[in-house]
């Protein structure tokens, strides 16, 4: 009989809880918080979408809503896929801080963002690693990440894996999401569960218009967002 329960019991995934934070209310336009923009640029955002390609509605967005952002909150932008590499190491690695966190500098990320194009692949996993490792380190304070994409991560990772396992080490970092245009049902759920660990927000945009006022919502006050506990094996 032990013999039997020892072999069940090899078959038996445990599940563990993590714990995660109840973050504090927040905002972008009054607060004098750090907010990164981590942003979509590979190939499927050349595909258009009521009469404009996808990037280029995302450059209008950030026209409108850059200068709504308080002076006291130092902005910057990070891009990924906006590299064309034929090996897929170097495509999942297609990364780049191309504004560096800073008071009054919309103007340089509309500039910066007018040279990229949509190019490659979608390695979001990699991009908030490498944010919240280079772009948002040393800096005191909550820190915010706002991830808009039009898919979820195809660089063999896992956004929502690597969210549950940040949040057991740091408890300054939100990441709010904006699902610009994305079908994919699993898609969906793991760009929904890296907002949730992480006490964020996230909203889907089928539209140009649900698109600005998706970022309408996470730029202008609101109300405590309650994280939620994920499972994992």
């Amino acid at each position: 009989m032990k013999k039997i329960l020892f072999l069940i019991s090899l078959f038996v995934i445990p599940v563990f809880a993590y714990e995660v934070y109840m973050p504090e209310s927040y905002n972008y336009k009054n607060n004098g918080d750090k907010l990164l923009f981590v942003v979509d640029y590979s190939n499927s955002m050349g595909e258009y979408l009521e009469h404009k390609t996808k990037a280029n509605q995302v450059k209008e967005l950030m026209q409108y809503i850059l200068p709504q952002i308080s002076p006291k909150t130092k902005i910057g932008m990070r891009v990924y896929g906006h590299t064309c590499n034929l090996l897929a190491y170097n495509a999942c690695r297609s990364s780049e801080l191309i504004v560096p966190l800073n008071f009054a500098n919309s103007d340089i990320i509309l500039s910066e963002m007018s040279r990229l194009r949509p190019r490659g692949m979608t390695p979001i996993t990699y991009s908030l690693k490498q944010a919240v490792k280079n772009d948002l380190e040393d800096l005191d304070g909550i820190k915010h990440i706002i991830l808009l994409t039009d898919g979820g991560e195809n660089c063999d990772e896992s956004p929502c894996d690597y969210s549950i396992e940040l949040v057991k080490t740091r408890r300054d970092i939100k990441i709010d999401v904006i699902a610009f245009n994305v079908n994919d049902r699993d898609d969906l759920a793991q760009l929904q569960c890296t907002a949730d660990v992480t006490g964020g927000r996230f909203i889907e945009a089928k539209t140009k218009a649900e698109l600005f006022r998706s970022m309408e919502e996470m730029i202008l006050p609101h109300k405590n967002v309650e994280a939620k506990i994920y499972t994992g094996d």
